[in-house]
């Protein structure tokens, strides 16, 4: 398998697999060509995937950053600023190459919206940088409708051993398309708040997270995203907004709608700036949260993070 990787141009295919032999020998080939070409490589997939690229290297293995994505990037959103551009901006005057694997069975309906606007993000994320982003996909094992929209979040797809150029390629159609609205369940606990409630906001977050079972450091990251999110709607969502809480499927869910809307679709996803000072708050909350989901329109925005009790 030889992926074209010159000048300054992002190439960022998908790799149609359908066997872990055929995963094994794609993969390994993509790196090696890496180290063959000087570039810096990494691996960010998971982690019975990551031993099998492991494995399959040998010693080739020790030139290679390795990360388990199933930890990672368990939340989608996390995956652009900590371990892709992570990845990048330490080699910043080099090409880059990455196998990165963030949709794989197993990933829950909640989860897969976010997971596929990641994949198109990255487009946007990566333009115009020196790197080649290779992202598996299991034919045998997931929806036929996560692989068509693989097919329109990656320019070029390979599927066996031949890459071809993707027609269906349109990522801004993928984030469009996952921009979903979000429902409360009938249980959840609301709290409206404003510019002088917002400790009253926070206090009400940490009370109802800890009768739904979070403790300790997932206690703390909750305050934290609840504030800084609050703080975000006071300051660019029409000064006020409402707060949600409750349980599902083992996690707390906690929601903060408001009347601002998000025009940049990277928000929450770009590392800050050397110096900079403030932006930060969505990010945080990406890097706290084991999901996090948007919506938004000309109406308002909605931002859900769960976190695992």
């Amino acid at each position: 398998m030889s992926t074209v990787t010159t000048g300054r141009t992002f190439t960022h295919p998908a790799l149609f697999y359908r066997s872990r032999d055929e995963y094994a020998d794609r993969t390994t080939a993509f790196v090696r060509e890496g180290l063959a070409a000087g570039e810096p490589v990494a691996v960010a997939v998971p982690g019975p995937h990551l031993e099998l690229i492991r494995a399959g290297l040998g010693g080739d293995a020790r030139d290679v950053t390795f990360l388990d994505m199933s930890e990672a990037g368990r939340n989608p959103g996390r995956i652009i600023p900590g371990v892709l551009r992570a990845f990048a901006d330490a080699h910043a005057r080099e090409r880059v190459r990455i196998v990165g694997e963030p949709v794989w069975a197993g990933r829950s309906a909640a989860e897969y919206p976010a997971c596929a606007q990641h994949e198109a993000l990255i487009n946007a994320a990566f333009a115009g940088r020196p790197a080649t982003i290779l992202c598996p996909y299991d034919e045998t094992r997931l929806a036929a409708d996560v692989l068509a929209d693989a097919l329109v979040t990656h320019p070029t797809v390979i599927a066996r051993g031949r890459e071809r150029v993707s027609e269906a390629y349109d990522w801004p159609a993928v984030v469009a398309r996952y921009n979903e609205a979000l429902v409360c369940p009938p249980d959840a606990c609301v709290l409206g708040f404003g510019a002088g409630e917002l400790p009253g906001a926070r206090r009400f977050a940490v009370d109802r997270a800890a009768a739904l079972g979070l403790a300790g450091q997932r206690l703390q990251d909750a305050e934290l995203a609840v504030a800084e999110l609050t703080t975000n709607s006071v300051l660019h969502g029409g000064g006020s907004g409402t707060l949600a809480l409750w349980a599902e499927e083992g996690q707390v869910v906690c929601e903060v709608r408001d009347a601002g809307r998000l025009t940049d679709p990277l928000a929450g996803r770009r590392p800050p700036e050397r110096g900079q000072i403030g932006g930060r708050g969505l990010l945080l909350v990406h890097y706290v949260a084991d999901l996090v989901r948007t919506h938004t329109t000309d109406g308002g925005t909605a931002i859900r993070f769960y976190l695992g009790v």
